[in-house]
């Protein structure tokens, strides 16, 4: 095998690994998104929980000032019953008095209500504090896992450049240049072997005479179609590809 092939071979093998390395790091910040979203989903059901228990609460207390006033209106009338001397006048504050104390009734069995649904609701709340705080605890050490992990890969990626710099720098700088062009247009798959008479690369079968030159290995050979660079080695089953 030519040593610039060998070399474009190691380079190759350096570069799929920065790729599927900067793939991996590609995807911490969507993960440490969707973790977040996860942990802001359990803590804004929560807040929804308490909420709904303030409104309640809210309401109760409205009910309760209600209350407050109707008795402060019985305790009026009942004065001025006791102040009046016409019989159709008290009658009318007795009918006033009636009035507010089946209101009150009425009120009273409302804010029942309200207590029940207030008990119901602080349970909600407990649950929903519960699974905020599994939430979080899962969530924070996960977050911790991915900062490490992000900073191994960004180590590993560091380490990684300044290897396939080295590498780079020892190969011959038209092969280097017809190697990152092709890099940038075909992706990782730049260097291929003609196994079965046809391109790794795009498959196209090729005349005799390419695969001669490939095993000649006088001079950097290119796919026809694809403009890969072709490496041919022993061990290649060459039985041409029906």
């Amino acid at each position: 095998m030519m040593e610039v092939i060998e070399k474009l071979l190691i380079l190759q093998d350096r570069d799929r690994r920065l790729i599927r390395l900067n793939d991996e790091l590609a995807h911490v910040d969507p993960e440490r998104t969707a973790l977040l979203a996860k942990a802001t989903g359990t803590q804004a059901a929560l807040d929804q929980a308490k909420q709904k228990v303030m409104h309640i609460e809210s309401e109760r207390k409205r009910l309760e000032l209600d209350v407050d006033a109707l008795k402060q209106k019985i305790d009026k009338y009942s004065i001025q019953q006791f102040q009046t001397k016409k019989n159709d006048e008290f009658k009318a504050l007795g009918h006033e008095i009636d009035a507010a104390r089946a209101a009150i009734m009425k009120l009273d069995d409302q804010q029942i209500e309200l207590m029940e649904k207030i008990e119901a609701a602080q349970k909600d709340v407990a649950a929903a504090a519960k699974l905020a705080a599994e939430a979080k605890k899962g969530v924070d050490a996960q977050m911790t896992d991915l900062a490490a992990r992000e900073a191994n890969l960004r180590k590993e990626l560091g380490d990684l450049d300044a290897t396939r710099e080295q590498l780079a720098a020892g190969i011959d700088e038209s092969a280097l240049a017809r190697y990152e062009r092709l890099l940038k247009n075909k992706g990782e798959n730049v260097v291929v072997g003609i196994a079965h008479g046809v391109c790794g690369g795009c498959h196209m079968k090729f005349p005799l005479q390419i695969v001669v030159s490939c095993k000649q290995e006088q001079e950097l050979i290119t796919c026809p179609n694809c403009g890969r660079i072709l490496y041919f080695t022993r061990d290649m089953d060459m039985a041409m590809a029906d």
